[in-house]
Parts: C-alpha cells; sequence; structure tokens
C-alpha cells in the first residue's frame, strides 16, 4: 500500500498541472495567427509563474511516477493514471465552468469500471 502514495502523488500534480495550464491559457490574449508570433505568444505564457507552475508540477509527477515504477508493474498502475481524467473533469466542472455531457458521464462510467477490474487481477 505504501507504493500506491506515488502513484497518487503522480496523479495530483498532472491533475494541478492540467488545471493550471488551461486556467492561465483561459485568461491569455488569443493566441496569434501567425507563426512567429505565436511561438512568442507561448515563450511568453511560459514565463508566466501560474504556467511555469505547471510545468514543475508535469516535472513533479514524472518524479513520483519513477517511484511508482520501482514497486509496482506498468500494467497494474498506469491503468490509476485514468483516474486523471475523472478528476480533471470534475475540477474542471466546478473551477473552470466548462461543460458536463452525458457521453462524459458514461465515459467516466466506463473508466471507473475497468479499473475496478484491473485493481482486481
Amino acid at each position: 500500500m505504501a507504493g500506491h502514495i506515488y502513484i497518487l502523488l503522480t496523479l495530483l500534480f498532472t491533475v494541478y498541472g492540467q488545471l493550471v495550464l488551461k486556467w492561465q491559457m483561459g485568461q491569455a490574449p488569443a493566441m496569434p495567427d501567425r507563426g512567429l508570433d505565436k511561438l512568442l505568444f507561448l515563450l511568453q505564457q511560459f514565463f508566466n509563474p501560474w504556467i511555469m507552475s505547471g510545468f514543475f508540477s508535469a516535472f513533479l509527477a514524472s518524479l513520483a511516477w519513477m517511484a511508482a515504477m520501482t514497486r509496482f508493474e506498468l500494467n497494474y498502475a498506469y491503468p490509476f493514471m485514468s483516474l486523471a481524467f475523472i478528476i480533471v473533469m470534475f475540477f474542471s466542472v466546478l473551477f473552470l465552468n466548462e461543460s458536463l455531457t452525458p457521453q462524459s458521464i458514461l465515459g467516466t462510467v466506463m473508466v471507473v469500471s475497468g479499473l475496478i477490474v484491473i485493481s482486481r487481477a
């Protein structure tokens, strides 16, 4: 059970990073249409402290995942990452005012069902 904390940390850092990136990019002006302007825009956004925290969170998620890989087989641990879809969906509806569709709910039920089956293997 102790190794599961690494999977949980991977999930938490991954979810945080995704939510922060979406939140901050939603606050940014529209991305320009031209190639070089797009690159400059993205570089400018990269130096936003919140966005940097999202990238740092992805780095921490990678470290936690490396630790998880010392404890579990990949085919056992990786399905837990599907929980990120569910958690991100929940918080994006709650905090980012994104929509929740019947298809999203059905997909979530299917993911959870699959996770239950795999975790009992």
